[in-house]
């Protein structure tokens, strides 16, 4: 790995211990995650001037108007899908900087993941491909379309939150597949673990959460 991967001082390996030490006291518990967690390093996703703050639990800006999300949702969100197990093929909506389509690739068999901002999915694609992560797939599309050649997925999880959830993700959901999900408008919106079943879609409410709206089309 590259130096400025291993990264030093506020970027160092005890930085992100201690992160990680955060996360559990924060109640996440599935120990893959957390050590995922603890060794990908958060700083080469976002812009060098940020590269301090890396580490924080906190959403950081990546330009376009997008974030990268705080440690503590990535974590959660990815226990959330991972509860029943492990998962084969995951479809991710909004791939933003790729930093939680890395954090998925190291845990699932196959990434699918969907980006509407096209300077975004290269700079994600680029970090990928430097950290050797080669089982994901990039689409540059509108998300709230998903991603349906490569349906149904055990798993989808969305990056933006949409003000209702968008039928296309549901009907690629395979049954027992999970979609977790923010949804509602700014300053109100619930994080949505939505359960695919032989007749219909159990959802339960997992935290009020705080994401950037899932828009529609493609630039």
């Amino acid at each position: 790995m590259k130096p400025t991967m291993l990264g030093i001082g506020m970027t160092s390996q005890r930085t992100r211990d201690r992160l990680v030490a955060r996360l559990r006291e924060a109640g996440i518990v599935n120990n893959e995650v957390l050590e995922v967690v603890r060794a990908m390093p958060r700083h080469i996703f976002v812009d060098e001037a940020l590269a301090s703050r890396a580490y924080e639990d906190t959403a950081l800006p990546i330009g376009h108007g997008q974030t990268i999300s705080q440690p503590y949702i990535v974590a959660r969100m990815t226990e959330v899908l991972l509860e029943a197990g492990p998962l084969a093929r995951v479809l991710e909506i909004g791939t933003g900087c790729g930093y939680q389509t890395a954090i998925l690739a190291r845990l699932v068999k196959e990434v699918y993941t969907v980006e509407r901002i096209m300077a975004l999915l290269q700079g994600a694609r680029q970090r990928l491909r430097e950290l050797h992560i080669q089982n994901v797939r990039f689409k540059h599309s509108d998300g709230s379309w998903g991603w349906p050649e490569h349906g149904e997925y055990d798993g989808i999880l969305a990056t933006a939150a949409p003000m209702e959830v968008p039928d296309a993700l549901l009907q690629q959901l395979a049954v027992g597949g999970r979609l977790v999900i923010p949804v509602g408008p700014r300053g109100d919106q619930e994080l949505l673990r939505i359960t695919r079943t032989e007749t219909g879609h159990d959802r339960e409410v997992m935290e009020k959460v705080s994401f950037v709206p899932m828009l529609g089309g493609a630039g």
